[in-house]
């Protein structure tokens, strides 16, 4: 027999049941000797409401408006839920009233919000199937989990970077198939089945292609051959900076993807490969005017991205639609902390970060001379040890490849390492120089100024582009499934 929603309430509920007004530190939700602490960020809301949920459930079952006068310091809301334990899914509702700009301030209170803390964000139904409420609107929650994973002796490996030969893979691509041979293909755990055929080509580490949690289901193309629906395969569309995506994990409990990544990044390190993380702080999968709201849009969209103060449009310096405004001291905040996350309780060895030129732009989107958020990684004493790599351009023509702020920490891309040896191999003529030039180091790049030779991460081909296989069979692009 089903439960009642009192039923289910009161099953969640250990101990006395009651509220207070809570703390605005940490951000996000912390467990608490009696309880849950809940708290969030919004400047420009002046109403805010934490909905609780029970696992499977679409419908919230309890919602708690939070008192401006009680459940408020300064742009941080929070309230002390006591009696909970961990294992509640949440989510936050926001308005503002009256809304005097609408196209700045992008609140509505029909939708719930993720928490940009959450390390857990569920409801997703698999890979490619749209997890959408019967109104048509997709709904994730945010789970608050207590991982008891045992790390044992696992310890950075500080390999040094001039030692670093990087093996750039996705996680579904890379076992995907059944040629990979593994028992969990697709998963985080497929890919620990592969540790061995990595070692055996040497890598010291494996760049993930962005693995925490994105909207695969935004895709609006079809295969024109098969009028299959397509996804959004590689990940660059990011809805969570912090949570690891459920679609790469083959255990689908609340704390499932956490602990096998977990389990991934402390069998690499057990093999002597380091781990490495593409991510993606330039922009969000909430997209442009039309895009979906998942969280940042909704919960104050002035200050998470960069938009025109008079008619809201957003600033598109990642070419996705929209880009966060990555120097305002609040989104520095989240990324400091989102990066000490994947460090300390993830054990993560390097980021390599997208179209990292937009980390240096101003709020309004100048090109800074000196821009905070990239200074404070380099000098971060948490991350003094982990490897920072630039993709050292962005969308709207800023190219930094040589000149990446870099205060001798940053890596970066070699582009020029890349069309160099391209244009070489495809018999340009006058290449020979450029050849030695990039052989033997890119010293017009990379020599003084704080800058060595292995602060260049050479290559060829990526992601991006051609394969190394059409680099030499084809003149042109021919991606003739994905109708481009």
């Amino acid at each position: 027999m089903a439960l009642t929603t009192a039923e289910k309430f009161k099953s969640m509920v250990k101990g006395d049941f009651a509220v207070s007004s809570g703390s605005p530190l940490p951000y996000g939700a912390s467990v608490i000797r009696s309880g849950i602490n809940f708290s969030v960020f919004s400047k420009h809301a002046t109403e805010v409401t934490l909905v609780l949920y029970i696992r499977d459930d679409a419908e919230s079952i309890l919602e708690l408006p939070l008192d401006p006068n009680q459940n408020r310091t300064g742009d941080v809301w929070h309230i002390c839920v006591h009696g909970l334990d961990p294992g509640i899914r949440y989510c936050y509702r926001m308005d503002r009233a009256p809304n005097e700009a609408p196209l700045i301030h992008r609140f509505d209170k029909k939708l719930a919000l993720l928490d940009p803390y959450a390390s857990a964000v569920v409801g997703r139904l698999g890979w490619g199937v749209p997890n959408r409420k019967p109104n048509g609107i997709k709904q994730r929650h945010c789970a608050l989990i207590e991982s008891q994973f045992d790390w044992g002796l696992d310890r950075p490996l500080n390999i040094p970077l001039a030692e670093s030969i990087i093996y750039e893979l996705h996680v579904r691509g890379f076992t995907r198939h059944p040629s990979s041979g593994v028992s969990k293909p697709g998963t985080f755990a497929g890919l620990i089945e592969k540790i061995p055929y990595l070692q055996s080509l040497g890598m010291t580490a494996v760049e993930l292609m962005p693995i925490y949690d994105f909207d695969e289901d935004e895709n609006p193309r079809t295969n024109p051959l098969t009028g299959e629906k397509l996804v959004d395969y590689w990940g660059y569309n990011p809805i969570s900076f912090f949570a690891p995506t459920t679609a790469y994990s083959s255990d689908m409990c609340d704390s499932g993807p956490v602990d096998e990544f977990k389990q991934l990044v402390k069998s690499l390190h057990a093999a002597g490969i380091e781990v490495i993380l593409d991510v993606v702080f330039n922009h969000t999968a909430e997209g442009g005017e039309a895009g979906q709201t998942f969280a940042f849009r909704g919960l104050d969209n002035s200050i998470y991205y960069m938009i025109d103060p008079v008619t809201g449009e957003y600033l598109n310096y990642s070419g996705c639609g929209n880009t966060l405004n990555c120097n305002h001291p609040v989104l520095r905040e989240l990324v400091v902390q989102a990066l000490h996350y994947w460090v300390t309780e993830m054990h993560v060895d390097g980021f390599r970060f997208d179209l990292a030129s937009i980390l240096g732009r101003g709020q309004d989107g100048t090109v800074l001379a000196s821009p905070p958020l990239i200074e404070e990684l380099a000098l971060d004493p948490v991350l003094a040890n982990t490897k920072l790599i630039a993709e050292a351009w962005d969308a709207a023509g800023l190219y930094q490849v040589g000149s990446f702020p870099s205060w001798g920490r940053w890596a970066e891309w070699n582009g020029k390492f890349r069309d160099d040896i391209r244009r070489f191999l495809k018999g340009d003529p006058g290449m020979v120089s450029a050849l030695a030039t990039r052989l033997v180091g890119s010293p017009d790049l990379y020599t003084g100024n704080s800058r060595e030779p292995w602060h260049s991460i050479n290559f060829v081909t990526c992601h991006d582009g051609f394969t190394l296989a059409d680099l030499v069979s084809y003149n042109g692009k021919h991606n003739e499934a994905n109708g481009e």
